[in-house]
């Protein structure tokens, strides 16, 4: 199966035809750096990370663009508040970023450009819009007219005769339409400038990406991408100057993300419910949160609460046991021979391992599926439990082979999502002593109630073993008898 995409240029899935065999150009855009970074981000910069793995995973040399915005209103704000320079914002936010993302295990991209190091072709690229007529200058500003683009809002899918009839723009005398955006704006008493052909100012929005993305992968490159709310006007705007200056198509592929609700409520600051990466994973592991996002598609919106974040560690934790407790098995010294093969099962089993990555891909392929994939990693994990749930006598050679190749697809085809990363044996240990130190108990007091239930099922007192089982999980320890002996969780 080739790899299809959904185009938010078309509203279809199309079949990916990079412009140079083999090798992409992807561009998502960036934060602007004026404050913490939010949930939000995670998700865009989540979603594109992994597609950035998985075109990597396929074979294609991909060169992945990310830019920073390090001038903007915002930036300026906060800078007059905090009474400092607006570089010193920019760097503090962008340390910031690396911070908070570095949490999720991002992979880095081939490039990060800031706005402030491209200033000047920012310039060029405003005055070869003025030279061709789709960009005019006013009283030190310039702005573009939406009106010499036929194609504006072909990305939206907006009518430029409907939006000017609803436009709830507020009036600037120097604009020739409303829909006008700046290209460039003149700087006011204060304000950070630099100089130009129309005066000293500053790069408006949308100028920025135009001109970073084709830098670094030509006027024309494979994808690019961002949230839905950056579909009108960043990249309808995008295209507009763009295509304009060119004269040839700009991205081929437009991908974007869904948005993130908190409890089934839009994310705002009006609301008071933004949240923050640094707030998150203070309660919750990185690749809780990439598996809470990766088990929607890409571009469904998502709902955010505690109660979906617990089902995601779960199973979370779950996949961890299940890889630990085959490492456990590994280790083991084989002493018996299968006695009794049952043939159906073992090659029901062998299906289900040697179709997973088959299946994986094809899942990825109808555009970036992941919430398919991961159906095929706990497809996979339940047949690896039945296989570790066999007798001792029936762990023979054909059985860990069949486990070790699961194992592999756990660790090869999880690299693409961001999970399964971390050592088995470090996830457990440390989910266990965050759990303990929430319910106020020590492993010392859990281990020796297992051994004491462990010389109650020998001697077959089954009620006191199920006395001290009931007991443990009303403090929340939740037991698990394995081959490899009594192990323990936290609920």
């Amino acid at each position: 199966m080739t790899l299809r995409i959904y185009n938010t240029l078309t509203g279809k899935k199309e079949e990916f035809l990079p412009l140079r065999e083999k090798q992409v150009g992807m561009y998502a855009c960036g934060v602007t750096v004026y404050d913490l970074c939010h949930i939000g981000h995670a998700r865009s910069a989540i979603v594109f990370d992994t597609i950035y793995r998985y075109l990597r995973y396929r074979g294609y040399d991909v060169t992945y663009v990310r830019n920073f915005t390090d001038i903007d209103d915002k930036i300026i704000k906060r800078a007059n508040e905090e009474r400092v320079d607006y570089k010193t914002i920019a760097e503090k936010y962008i340390e910031e970023f690396y911070a908070d993302m570095g949490g999720f295990g991002l992979e880095k991209p081939s490039f990060e450009p800031k706005a402030t190091d491209h200033i000047v072709e920012m310039i060029n690229l405003i005055s070869v819009l003025i030279e061709k007529g789709y960009a005019y200058p006013r009283k030190g500003d310039v702005f573009f007219s939406v009106e010499k683009f036929k194609d504006y809002g072909k990305l939206s899918k907006r009518n430029l005769e409907e939006m000017q009839a609803g436009a709830r723009i507020e009036v600037d005398e120097k604009k020739e339409n409303p829909l006008d955006f700046a290209l460039w704006k003149a700087s006011k008493p204060g304000e950070p400038f630099w100089d130009s052909p129309w005066g000293k100012g500053r790069p408006g929005w949308h100028i920025e990406c135009s001109v970073m993305s084709q830098k670094y992968l030509g006027e024309t490159f494979d994808i690019h991408g961002g949230g839905k709310d950056l579909i009108f006007p960043h990249h309808e705007n995008e295209i507009a100057q763009s295509e304009a200056a060119t004269g040839k198509p700009f991205a081929r592929y437009w991908i974007h993300n869904g948005f993130v609700n908190i409890n089934q409520e839009k994310m705002s600051k009006s609301l008071g419910n933004i949240l923050t990466i640094k707030e998150i994973l203070k309660q919750w592991h990185p690749e809780v949160l990439r598996l809470f996002f990766l088990s929607h598609h890409y571009r469904s919106p998502v709902d955010y609460s505690e109660e979906s974040l617990q089902q995601a560690k779960s199973g979370l934790d779950r996949f961890y046991l299940t890889l630990h407790t085959i490492r456990e098995e590994g280790k083991k010294t084989i002493t018996m021979r299968q006695q009794r093969e049952d043939h159906l099962f073992v090659e029901n089993v062998r299906k289900t391992i040697n179709s997973f990555q088959t299946r994986f891909e094809e899942a990825m392929d109808d555009d970036f599926n992941t919430a398919q994939a991961l159906g095929y990693f706990y497809e996979l994990q339940t047949t690896l439990n039945s296989l570790l749930s066999l007798s001792r006598s029936q762990l023979n050679d054909e059985v860990r082979s069949l486990l070790q190749k699961g194992y592999e697809h756990f660790s090869k085809r999880g690299w693409v999502f961001g999970l399964f990363q971390e050592e088995p044996e470090i996830y457990i240990e440390r989910q266990k002593k965050e759990g303990l130190q929430k319910l106020g108990l020590s492993e010392e007091e859990i281990l020796n109630l297992i051994e004491e239930r462990s010389k109650a099922r020998k001697d077959k007192d089954w009620n006191k073993a199920d006395e001290i089982r009931s007991h443990l999980l009303s403090k929340g320890v939740v037991l698990e008898d394995t081959l490899s002996g009594t192990i323990w969780k936290v609920k």
